[in-house]
């Protein structure tokens, strides 16, 4: 029996042993360097209130995925706690589960997310209604109105993102809601980030799609279908009860069901490769080190990491160079359970307690560090412990690790976030109950320092015929969960049918047509 190893228990290798187990006859050995099962679609349990780290919507046009998904944790068929608290009606899943009775179910979620500036919310993405230029003030939606208008007869050359951004919103727009929160996330002005992550992130989004989106909608929603939508604009997603990790861990206890394993803190430290393709992997695990044979390796892991393990193999020094030079950003998310926030509901949507209804809070304003909120009561009821009397709340900062934010120490960190949530208004002091913090190395690759050479490193790997690089870090690609599932669905394709060709795997999540449309 022929054996592959796959480094990673994220959603990528995890889908990649899976789909090995029931389409093919090769023995899948998952190695997972950490305690955690799902990457950063990990979901962390502290004192019974969980927090999704980074947050991640169930939604994907393509049914292979969905179909995945489901296939694991079916639709909820009952009301869920807030639905039964608000009296609700949703639609539901004929003869699905009981979210109240069963943990194994995936409940159907309304997406809200919004952006915080000036202290006051705005629909993310910008939305062309009365609203937002009641909150931005005639003097702004003037400016907006007119740098519109010059973005559509001038057009700059994409070489950045921030010229990207400019081109489809203006740049009085593109500085009040788009060019301080990127500088948050990225750590550099979007002015150095290339046009790639616009394109593959906001994909068809302009101001010309919003007004599509508002005039169509109503014809949309009498049909019941999301077709046709920009992801940014969808507006219904579905969720594990228990967050993503909930699924993954499903996930993993499915392979080992089927025959396969999933070794956790198993660190790959080495690549053997011989006569042009890989034979082992080199393990560091808590009893010592190991070396494991294999035919096939898939790889989720950093590149940059990647390419520092390859022995054996004469690794140019240009790749080497390139590779080295991949940037990363870190993460660190606080959690702060609260009796009650500040900001209330101001929406059409009925909510428990009059809550803010958002799942995400994009935070534009200047005087804080914090990028995003999530509001763990949104994600879904059963995230909290005391749902009806507390809210659970992830701040989200973006780092480098060895930075000043990575290197402060938990508890000051802690003080820290918490005075941000109060100076912006979200909550009282009196009303923090308690708090925790979560890091994540290598969270996003990004888009600068040496990313546009990548194609060099990517032609390198490629001369390599068993190995095949999938998921978001194992293609150094800003990819959404469902996109590094099909990079591993693809690549098992490939291996079942004997295909050679990589090119396919690498295309997830390039081709404009992918985003605009849902495949029939």
């Amino acid at each position: 029996m022929k054996t592959a190893v796959i480094i990673g228990a994220g959603p990528a290798g995890l889908t990649a042993a899976t789909e090995l187990l029931q389409r093919t006859d090769i023995h899948p050995i998952v190695l997972e360097a950490t305690t955690q099962i799902g990457g950063i679609s990990q979901t962390v349990n502290y004192n019974g209130n969980r927090m999704d780290i980074g947050g991640h919507r169930f939604f994907s046009k393509n049914e292979r995925v969905t179909a995945w998904w489901q296939d694991l944790m079916p639709l909820q068929g009952a009301p869920a706690l807030d639905d039964l608290l608000l009296s609700k009606d949703k639609q539901l899943a004929k003869e699905g589960p009981d979210p109240e009775q069963t943990d194994n179910v995936m409940l159907s979620r309304e997406r809200v997310s919004r952006i915080f500036f000036l202290r006051k919310f705005f629909d993310y993405p910008i939305s062309v209604k009365w609203a937002t230029f009641a909150g931005l003030g005639l003097k702004n939606t003037f400016r907006a109105g007119w740098g519109y208008m010059k973005a559509v007869f001038h057009k700059l050359p994409e070489t950045s993102l921030e010229n990207f951004y400019i081109n489809r919103f203006g740049r009085p727009l593109y500085e009040m809601f788009f060019e301080d929160y990127t500088t948050k996330v990225w750590g550099v002005h979007p002015s150095q980030i290339g046009a790639d992550w616009g394109a593959q992130r906001v994909k068809g989004l302009s101001i010309f799609a919003l007004l599509k989106d508002v005039l169509t909608r109503p014809f949309r929603q009498a049909g019941g279908g999301q077709k046709n939508v920009e992801t940014s604009l969808i507006e219904r997603f579905v969720y594990p009860k228990y967050g993503p990790g909930q699924l993954w861990t499903l996930a993993a206890e499915r392979v080992a069901a089927l025959g396969g394993e999933v070794r956790m803190q198993n660190e790959v430290t080495g690549i053997r490769v011989q006569n042009g393709g890989i034979t082992s992997v080199e393990v560091k695990t808590p009893e010592g080190s190991q070396v494991i044979p294999c035919d096939y390796c898939f790889s989720s892991m950093p590149v940059k990491d990647l390419i520092a393990a390859l022995g054996g193999i004469d690794v140019p020094d240009s790749v080497h160079h390139i590779a080295a030079g991949l940037p990363y950003r870190d993460f660190i998310t606080v959690g702060v359970l609260a009796k009650q926030l500040r900001i209330t509901n101001g929406t059409p949507i009925r909510t428990w307690q009059n809550r803010v209804p958002d799942t995400w809070i994009y935070v534009q304003e200047r005087d804080v560090r914090v990028g995003r909120l999530q509001i763990f009561n949104n994600w879904s009821p059963y995230m909290v412990a005391d749902y009806k009397n507390t809210v659970f709340v992830g701040m989200e900062y973006f780092c480098n690790e060895g930075d000043e934010l990575w290197q402060m120490p938990e508890k000051e960190f802690i003080r820290m976030a918490v005075s941000e949530l109060a100076k912006i208004d979200v909550v009282d002091h009196a009303d923090i109950l308690d708090a925790t913090q979560v890091k994540i190395r290598k969270a996003y690759p990004a888009y600068f320092g040496t990313y546009k050479q990548l194609d060099e490193v990517r032609t390198f790997l490629d001369t390599i015929p068993n190995l095949w690089c999938i998921g978001r870090n194992g293609q150094h690609r800003y990819n959404n969960m469902d996109h590094s599932m099909l990079t591993a669905m693809e690549a098992v394709d490939n291996i079942a049918a004997g295909i050679s060709t990589k090119q396919n795997v690498w295309n997830v999540n390039t081709e404009t047509e992918y985003h605009e449309q849902k495949n029939s």
